[in-house]
């Protein structure tokens, strides 16, 4: 399984241990106000939005927050925020593609830079390590929605690319301007979707080892941490004994 897969599952399990959420569903609030300020504040007519929405309640975010958030874009309210995409190397020359949205280019340019060098890593320019990702649309779907084959000709019929199933659920591919279309359709047949959203998806990965994965989580951990910085994506590989040993 590549690395934005295994990724998101140690998130997850992580996430579920943690106490306290607040900066999470702080990210997730100032990405439903911006795709809302973009465009209308009615979820079923702006595919961002609604994309936000969904990924907030798949985070189990409380309604009253993605009300709020809406409501802030309508009044006006809050900074205005620019959406820029960070790329350089983890150790052991892991890709990563950081994606921030700043009131400050200065101050997230200068606390990702210093991010990068305090953990191992090397910020470059832009497409230094883009060329390594593809723009995708993801869809899952808990194991239970149904077998591979059922989710596999559903996906089909929604205009999907590739299906990835396993015991802990399926993964649906597409492009990423075909998303809203895909998850509308898949919708209509398989129900809710757990989560629909845009992602770098690796088209080539980095082997690591324990101890090179222990480097990379230090890194990412420390770039999320920053209120800037949305979301972080990398190109790593990991055997199951060593995913196990974390």
């Amino acid at each position: 399984m590549a690395g934005h897969s295994k990724w998101a599952n140690i998130q997850h399990r992580k996430g579920r241990q943690d106490a306290v959420r607040a900066k999470l569903f702080s990210k997730l609030s100032k990405e439903i106000t911006i795709a809302a300020k973009m465009g209308d504040p009615d979820p079923e007519k702006n595919p961002r939005l609604r994309m936000a929405v969904k990924e907030a309640k798949s985070q189990s975010m409380p309604k009253d927050n993605i009300e709020r958030a809406i409501k802030k874009s309508v009044a006006g309210d809050g900074d205005e925020y620019e959406e820029i995409r960070y790329e350089g190397y983890g150790p052991n020359g892991v890709a990563v593609i950081v994606e921030a949205m700043t009131d400050n280019r200065n101050r997230t340019a200068s606390n990702v830079r210093s991010t990068f060098s305090k953990n191992g890593g090397n910020l470059g320019e832009t497409g230094s390590v883009g060329f390594m990702f593809d723009r995708k649309g993801e869809i899952t779907y808990p194991a239970s929605v149904g077998d591979a084959d059922t989710v596999m000709m559903a996906a089909i019929e929604a205009g999907a690319e590739d299906v990835e199933s396993s015991e802990d659920g399926h993964v649906i591919w597409c492009a990423d301007t075909d998303l809203n279309d895909v998850s509308n359709a898949l919708e209509a047949e398989l129900g809710e979707t757990e989560s629909t959203k845009l992602v770098w998806k690796p088209t080539t990965t980095t082997e690591l080892d324990l101890e090179g994965m222990e480097k990379l989580m230090k890194l990412i951990d420390a770039l999320e941490d920053d209120d800037d910085v949305q979301r972080v994506t990398t190109n790593f590989e990991a055997s199951d004994e060593v995913m196990a040993q974390l």
